[in-house]
């Protein structure tokens, strides 16, 4: 065969592989960018062109909108965030708390709750005080018509849950929040919330007195709602009158919220415990 058909070009015939020629450029390496991942969709503060809005973000950058702060001033009253810190209490807190209320001349519970005052007293006792009221009141009324007539029937009357409900709730709103205006005006410093924390655990002895009502001994049940209400009186005079740091010009303030709460108690027993 001759060799100058071997010289011919064959990377046109059918099925030849051209051959693979080294090219220097290969040897170049090409750097691709590094990917940044983002958060979709933009913030864009309204659609404006005028960058008022943070655009893309990255997931490495920190996101202002997921970490809520609560609001200052009166839109702080509108906003949940803003009471989780009045909540935030652990048990062994709130035992202490409650056994501090039945020590009515001791008058250091806002040096205890100064730190950390809270509602989550307020609204565990009011509420539990209410659903204590509307039992224990129709179990008395049956237990005191029982031991006068033997034929006397079980009835349950509802009227006591919605009295009970508006009665003590609206003691607990509305009279710390009278005094906290009383002493504003009159030139003291008050906190709204210690004062629903200080009214809150005051609460606590007249739910422990609802089982000793019980009695059906009508001067037996007296002697114990006196008693109790000159604890829980007591318990808020006291813590009442170191608040305001003996200033004889608030003293009737001091005997007013004794009063206010001795008027509870008898209301307690008259409505509840008839």
């Amino acid at each position: 065969m001759d060799e100058s058909y071997t010289s011919l070009p064959t990377s046109h015939l059918l099925g030849s592989v051209p051959a693979v020629i080294k090219d220097e450029k290969s040897t170049s390496h090409y750097e691709v960018p590094e990917a940044n991942l983002q958060i979709f969709p933009p913030n864009n503060g309204g659609g404006g062109g005028g960058g008022g809005g943070r655009g893309y973000q990255t997931l490495g950058s920190t996101a202002e909108g997921f970490e809520q702060q609560p609001a200052n001033g009166w839109k702080g009253m509108f906003n949940i965030l803003s009471y989780t810190q009045y909540f935030d209490v652990d048990t062994d807190v709130v035992v202490n708390r409650l056994i501090s209320s039945l020590y009515p001349n001791a008058g250091d519970f806002f040096s205890k709750i100064d730190a950390n005052p809270d509602l989550y007293g307020l609204i565990w006792i009011s509420t539990t005080l209410v659903f204590v009221l509307a039992s224990f009141g129709n179990c008395a009324t049956y237990l005191m018509e029982k031991h006068t007539d033997n034929t006397t029937s079980w009835s349950f009357d509802v009227n006591y849950m919605n009295v009970a409900a508006g009665s003590i709730y609206g003691y607990a709103i509305v009279v710390p929040l009278a005094f906290y205006f009383l002493l504003q005006y009159l030139g003291s410093k008050p906190s709204l919330v210690q004062f629903w924390c200080l009214w809150g655990y005051s609460f606590f002895v007249f739910v422990l007195a609802s089982f000793l009502l019980l009695i059906p001994v009508e001067i037996l049940r007296w002697i114990i709602i006196i008693l109790a209400g000159a604890a829980s009186a007591c318990f808020v005079a006291f813590n009442l009158k170191s608040h305001i740091e003996g200033r004889a010009d608030l003293s009737l303030t001091v005997v007013a919220a004794f009063l206010l709460q001795m008027a509870l108690a008898i209301f307690i027993k008259v409505w509840f415990f008839p």
